[in-house]
């Protein structure tokens, strides 16, 4: 069975206060984070702090990154590429209070 050559996914999940893996690019996969946005789903203030992760290694993408109450900000001002076992890590200032949402394209390498 041959595997798709170009997937367009979406994915979303709830932020906690400690750091989630929201999304790990899949073995054989070159991926495109097209747009990132974390909402604010709470009755206060929150703030959002995000990396990407390689082999270990921690890159910010936002720091305390502060979002009102019913609003949402783009953690991207552009695309994001993301290589085969690399990730977006994300945590908030309280749970239940925030969501984020991916689109992303996986490619398969060749």
């Amino acid at each position: 069975m041959a595997i798709a050559l170009n997937v367009f996914k979406t994915v979303t999940a709830n932020v906690t206060t400690v750091g989630n893996l929201i999304y790990s690019a899949p073995t054989g996969y070159t991926t495109v984070v097209l747009m990132a946005q974390v909402s604010n789903i709470g009755e206060n203030t929150v703030t959002v702090t995000a990396d990407h992760v390689r082999s270990g290694s921690y890159t910010n993408i936002i720091t305390d990154g502060i979002i009102p109450t019913n609003d949402a900000i783009n953690l991207l001002s552009g695309k994001m590429v993301l290589q085969t076992s690399d990730s977006i890590n994300i945590k908030s200032s309280a749970n239940a209070a925030a969501q984020i949402i991916l689109s992303i394209l996986e490619t398969a390498n060749p």
